[in-house]
């Protein structure tokens, strides 16, 4: 199972012992038993029959019993290298962290550095809320087993595959690299106050007010070692004189902006085709492509999941579709 189910027809999973990912509302989350499950806010979600759909009292189940033997942890912010140090040697570590706490910045941060990070697949998603919400509400991830929640840890289920299973991270990102300005970080940050345009050392703020960046809806890509990897602009912090960002920038590695996507939905339709859906358990794909695209209501290929505040392969994406496999 993976797909939006009425509160009750999970309470009634978790009640049978089925290990499972759950994503919706936090009212919704809230009314869910104590039992074998990890859990996450957000009410945006990718289903089969058509594009991404909101909803206020449905959540979105992933069952990981079908696929291997299923342990649950939770970490603080100073304990994020079990993610991976606690991992089975065979499957992968999914992994919900909520929006804005120092969880996020520190394994925005630091994840790439965890030994094994690159061998023990880490995926999964950053919690969200409504976006109508931001102003007053707060991201929040479930341990299942007490049904607690938290605004600033990590929830892990950690899913052992047999023998002759293996588990494997696709990555769809629409995004390339244009042709303007090489970028370059000095910091690892989520606020920038200066960088260096083509070598030129300048004010970020007004660097993105003169080139006119379209309200944040192209990200940065950097290149790290041929990988394009996302950075979005959250906004400008005009008190603080930053530019904020939905994931931080590295020093070392050259960023442009990228090249605009025309169709959201026809891109990625295009290159869903191209990827084998076999054996997916489970995908998510960023709100600010559901927002910028105007994905509501379009279908655009057969991943189904989350529509999230940030993604995890690995380490902390923006603007990308993520899927985990089991072949």
């Amino acid at each position: 199972m993976n797909e939006l189910i009425t509160v009750a027809a999970a309470a009634a999973l978790i009640r049978r012992g089925v290990p499972l990912s759950v994503a919706g509302p936090e009212a919704a989350l809230d009314q869910l038993p104590a039992g074998n499950w990890i859990g996450g806010t957000i009410p945006y979600f990718m289903v089969a029959d058509g594009g991404t759909v909101v909803t206020d009292d449905r959540v979105f189940v992933t069952d990981l019993s079908h696929i291997g033997q299923v342990r649950i942890a939770c970490y603080g912010a100073d304990e994020l290298a079990g993610i991976v140090g606690h991992a089975p040697d065979n499957g992968f570590s999914l992994t919900i962290i909520p929006a804005g706490g120092q969880t996020l910045q520190r394994f925005s941060a630091e994840a790439a550095n965890y030994p094994d990070a690159f061998l023990k697949p880490t995926v999964g998603w950053i919690a969200g809320v409504h976006l109508s919400d931001l102003a007053h509400a707060t991201p929040k991830v479930y341990d299942g087993r007490t049904a607690a929640k938290h605004e600033d840890r990590a929830v892990v289920a950690y899913v052992e595959l047999p023998a002759d299973k293996m588990a494997s991270l696709e990555i769809v990102n629409l995004f390339e690299p244009g042709s303007g300005d090489v970028l370059r970080f000095h910091d690892t940050s989520f606020h920038v106050r200066e960088c260096e345009v083509n070598g030129e050392r300048v004010n970020f703020v007004d660097y993105v007010r003169r080139v006119g960046l379209d309200h944040g809806k192209l990200p940065m890509v950097g290149d790290f070692a041929g990988a394009h990897l996302n950075v979005s602009l959250q906004g400008i912090d005009d008190a603080q004189g930053v530019v904020n960002l939905y994931a931080p920038v590295f020093t070392g590695v050259d960023y442009r902006f990228a090249k605009p996507v025309v169709d959201y939905a026809a891109a990625f339709r295009a290159r869903l085709a191209e990827v084998d859906s076999k054996g997916v358990v489970m995908g998510c794909n960023c709100i600010l492509n559901f927002v910028f695209g105007e994905l509501e209501g379009k279908a655009i290929g057969g991943v189904q999941g989350p529509a999230t505040f940030g993604e995890i392969a690995y380490q902390l994406l923006n603007q990308t579709m993520v899927m985990i496999r089991v072949d």
